[in-house]
């Protein structure tokens, strides 16, 4: 079954761009992330971080 599958891939002309695609994506995607909590607010992280123990 893997042989099947390795020879159909290999036989799409093109399709060596998509694991380098996907791994911009990811990256890119992690980046941003990254970037969003370095530059976070300190306190709403502290507030947001108590919300689940507050009792109302």
């Amino acid at each position: 079954m893997l042989k099947y599958i390795k020879q159909h891939m290999a036989s799409i002309t093109g399709i060596e761009i998509y694991p380098l695609i996907s791994f911009a994506i990811f990256f890119l995607f992690f980046l941003a992330v990254a970037f969003l909590v370095i530059r976070a607010d300190k306190s709403h992280i502290q507030n947001m971080s108590n919300l689940p123990l507050e009792e109302e």
